[in-house]
């Protein structure tokens, strides 16, 4: 079923594009707009489905996988390891997008005539969310119930290792609240199951709407600055992958076959968090240990968003070449840093990159409103920053269960318990 699976979303993401650019051609403007609005429902369902699983399954996961490893030592050796992973990746990421901008100067070709403001006005409103008072009010939780309501990822993090240490060190006392909670996430991700059977029809919905709204013509004005994404793209594959292979060997090759329908759903609806609870099954299947899945993937969507962070250098100092501003190296690399920083905790966000690129522009002294030049073609960068994201999180998972020797070989268990 689940090569069939991914059959059928990569049938619906061609279907979705003929679908969008026949109505694109053929309709009148207003009908171009209802059906693009309509037909985006389905994507929409889709997403929707998946988050309503994903707070229950973070807590119940991360709070069993925190119990069974044990005490708080382990707890801070698996979770060093994961900080050293995320942030050496995260700055090689974010030097990739530097040295690319920079040697390849995509800005220079983006036509200043093609910005989208009404997108703009959107993105401007949420820049607000990223001061330091909200950024620890995105971290630190004041309700469980509310950071569950609003899938708040790292708030939910901060509170299950919380729970977790606490319930292992109670000891035999909390088991049957962890045996109560591994329940519950067996049960969880068995829906999974049910809700990725919808998959295909929220590809088909995302991808018509959003080639019926823009048209394949939005590539013949950016076919440029797109091109060398995507170049800085496989650049960072190519890091991630060669270093997977240096630790992992011969079972990369099995890594990325494993991850492939999470990959292909994530690169089709531009959601990092639809496809969390599939990623997370196939992780153990594959043979890492469910503790350290449960404990380090939660962790790696908010810290570990390496296609994201490579984006973010790029489109902000193409946007500073858009408008011919020179940033002196000290400068970008102050820049580098920042974006090190406010880029943590976003993953729930929508289009949290382009909100945070928004933000460091102004900071920067670099217009603003050059964020509207990179929109229309967004979405579709967005298609390969979000799967470059899951590679980047399978991977870190994969590498720390190597690392603490609880790496199992495939086909030995079929789901740990």
């Amino acid at each position: 079923m689940k090569n069939k699976l991914t059959i059928y979303i990569l049938i619906a993401m061609v279907l979705g594009i003929i679908t969008g650019y026949i109505v694109h051609e053929n309709a009148a403007p207003e009908t171009i707009s209802g059906f693009s609005k309509n037909i985006k429902l389905l994507g929409t369902i889709f997403i929707r489905l998946v988050k309503t699983i994903i707070a229950p399954l973070v807590f119940s996961t991360l709070v069993v996988g925190i119990a069974k490893l044990g005490d708080l030592k382990t707890v801070g050796r698996v979770g060093g390891k994961a900080m050293l992973w995320f942030v050496t990746a995260s700055l090689v990421s974010l030097l990739v997008g530097m040295v690319l901008v920079n040697y390849f100067q995509p800005g220079s070709y983006i036509d200043l005539s093609q910005a989208d403001n009404a997108g703009l006005k959107d993105l401007m409103g949420k820049t607000s969310e990223f001061s330091l008072q909200k950024f620890i009010e995105h971290v630190v939780p004041s309700s469980i119930f509310e950071a569950m309501a609003t899938n708040e990822i790292l708030q939910i993090v901060v509170f299950s290792i919380l729970f977790g240490v606490a319930a292992a060190n109670l000891g035999p006392y909390s088991k049957p609240v962890i045996n109560a909670l591994d329940v519950v996430a067996h049960i969880i991700l068995k829906i999974v199951g049910y809700v990725m059977n919808f998959a295909p029809f929220g590809v088909f919905g995302t991808l018509a709407a959003v080639v019926a709204d823009k048209g394949l013509s939005i590539f013949s004005f950016y076919f440029i600055y797109f091109g060398y994404f995507v170049l800085g793209i496989a650049v960072l594959w190519v890091l991630l992958c060669t270093v997977g292979y240096i630790i992992l060997g011969k079972r990369m090759k099995g890594l990325l076959k494993a991850i492939a329908n999470p990959l292909l759903v994530a690169f089709s609806t531009t959601s990092s968090e639809a496809v969390f609870p599939k990623l997370t099954e196939e992780l153990e299947r594959f043979g890492c240990k469910k503790s350290i899945v449960s404990f380090i993937l939660p962790l790696g969507y908010s810290f570990n968003l390496d296609g994201s962070m490579m984006y973010m250098t790029f489109a902000s100092l193409a946007i500073a070449q858009a408008y011919g501003i020179h940033m002196p190296i000290g400068e970008q690399i102050t820049m580098l840093l920042v974006l090190m920083l406010t880029s943590k905790g976003i993953a729930g966000v929508p289009r949290a990159s382009l909100i945070i690129v928004l933000a460091t522009c102004a900071m920067f002294k670099i217009p603003p409103e050059g964020v509207a030049l990179i929109l229309p073609i967004d979405h579709f960068c967005d298609m390969f920053r979000t799967g470059t994201n899951v590679l980047g999180n399978a991977l870190a998972t994969t590498v720390v269960s190597k690392w603490e020797g609880e790496l199992q070989e495939e086909g030995a268990v079929e789901l740990q318990s």
